[in-house]
């Protein structure tokens, strides 16, 4: 069930019926009517992947039970041991299982050994690498004793597979949503007209922009060896703006979504084509999934406390599994290799945190060194993408080869250019609107919120119209797949 679906208009509005007018005043009926929404929403893909979630959450739930009891600290280690092995165990069979196994019968061929092995035709659970870091987030809490394991299932149940965040995030950490199932909630009018705003600028991130823009990238990568070096350069541009429409649009619409129900998530993205540095890039971009690996990983490793080797290490270390969480790929331990290599000037300079406040702020535009920070730092994100979206190395090879080519100066020849000509101006329309709102959790949270309400609306009816106007065949979500 997709969120930009006719199914989830129709899904949306009786869930949300249900829960403020027939089981409002019962919190576990609230939260209970939770669960059973997230699993048929899950089940809409493949009910048979939802025995997964299940089992994640029977044991995650009773590790935790299980740690509150236990003091003794070795045992406490094997019981964390248990969840991550069960946990990752799943993740790394559904997901890099033929990877390996590929990888590892071209080493041997290599070497001079031929090894007789079949793949197998796996299907990848939707969302399994978010509600796995999710609920491994958890069980490493109640280790660290930084939140209490809770008793009540049903609060545990829906914290796991809450449906707005299930398949692609926010990845959330029990410490901050887990504790909001304990609490009644109540209807809060305000809340839910800035969550719909929310849900209404994500639709527009995920239909308008992301949508039109795959269209173009699509055609100009599946077709790069009949592309020009100008056509190719148009078409790493649309697919930075496709991959952060649709994924920062998902978690603009997951957002308001919960904030619907009375729930508040991080915020996931924060403007991360405005920022001055890849440091700063990466503060802002998929913040819930960095976040996670520097206080999971990169500062278990040590993080910034040892010497100018161990963090070189570790920055490499958490590229590398970023790149490599996206998907069993060379081309995603490429991309991540190569991010670590933009943060490494940064790091040993010490600058990587030079740019923690909010570019501009307070103005209407930035210093000229301020928009040419920005271009660089887009510059390089766009370059790094291209092997995100590239089908393997040697098609990212060909495809920056072109582009570094006298050919990049001819005219770009790729089809329908007057619409992609349109969609160009509705990219800078588009970055326009989110840089006047930049200071705010999402681009139009308070655009237009002073103004006659007859003017306000005519500016959600225009968003609407563009969405109506703009839309095309239902188009997954990118970050589905991982």
């Amino acid at each position: 069930m997709f969120f930009n679906s006719l199914d989830f208009a129709i899904f949306l509005p009786i869930v949300f019926l249900l829960y403020w007018f027939v089981v409002q005043k019962n919190i576990q009926y609230q939260n209970a009517l939770i669960v059973i929404a997230s699993y048929v929403f899950y089940s809409w893909w493949d009910w048979r992947f939802l025995s997964l979630i299940i089992f994640s959450t029977l044991i995650d739930y009773s590790i935790g039970q299980t740690l509150r009891v236990e003091q003794a600290r070795f045992k406490r280690k094997i019981l964390l041991g248990f969840s991550i092995l069960i946990n990752i165990g799943f993740l790394g069979f559904f997901k890099y299982y033929n990877f390996f196994l590929e990888n590892f019968i071209s080493a041997f061929s290599f070497l001079g050994y031929e090894i007789q092995a079949n793949s197998l035709n796996i299907i990848l659970p939707v969302g399994i690498s978010f509600y796995t870091f999710q609920t491994l987030s958890y069980t490493i809490d109640v280790y660290r004793k930084k939140i209490e394991p809770t008793k009540d299932f049903v609060a545990f149940s829906a914290f796991v597979c809450f449906f707005p965040q299930l398949v692609a995030g926010p990845i959330e950490r029990a410490t901050h949503l887990l504790p909001q199932f304990y609490h009644k909630r109540s209807f809060e009018y305000i809340k839910a007209v800035d969550g719909l705003r929310q849900i209404l600028w994500g639709l527009y991130k995920k239909i308008v922009i992301a949508d039109n823009c795959a269209y173009f990238a699509n055609q100009i990568f599946n077709n790069s060896t009949e592309m020009n070096g100008s056509s190719l350069a148009l078409g790493a541009i649309f697919f930075s703006f496709q991959i952060y429409g649709d994924f920062s649009g998902y978690s603009d619409i997951a957002i308001g979504t919960s904030r619907l129900f009375g729930f508040d998530l991080k915020q996931n993205f924060s403007y991360p084509y405005f920022s001055r540095d890849i440091a700063e890039f990466w503060r802002r971009w998929h913040i819930s999934l960095s976040t996670w690996f520097r206080d999971y990983l990169y500062i278990p490793l040590g993080g910034s406390k040892g010497g100018s080797w161990m963090k070189i290490r570790n920055t490499f270390i958490i590229f590398l599994v970023s790149g490599f969480w996206h998907g069993a790929n060379w081309t995603f331990i490429v991309w991540g290799v190569l991010n670590a290599l933009y943060f490494l000037p940064l790091l040993i300079r010490q600058e990587n945190r030079k740019n923690l406040d909010i570019v501009a702020e307070g103005k209407y535009l930035p210093t000229f060194k301020e928009l040419r920070a920005m271009l660089y730092t887009f510059i390089l994100s766009a370059f790094a993408w291209i092997f995100f979206r590239a089908e393997n190395i040697s098609h990212a090879y060909s495809f920056i080869g072109e582009i570094f080519s006298l050919s990049f100066f001819d005219f770009p020849n790729f089809s329908e250019q007057r619409r992609a000509f349109t969609i160009i101006v509705l990219i800078v329309l588009f970055m326009i609107v989110e840089w006047v709102g930049r200071e705010k959790d999402f681009a139009i949270q308070v655009i237009g919120i002073k103004w006659r309400r007859s003017l306000r609306f005519s500016f959600y009816y225009v968003i609407v119209i563009f969405i109506l106007w703009f839309s095309g065949k239902e188009q997954e979500f990118i970050y589905f797949q991982f």
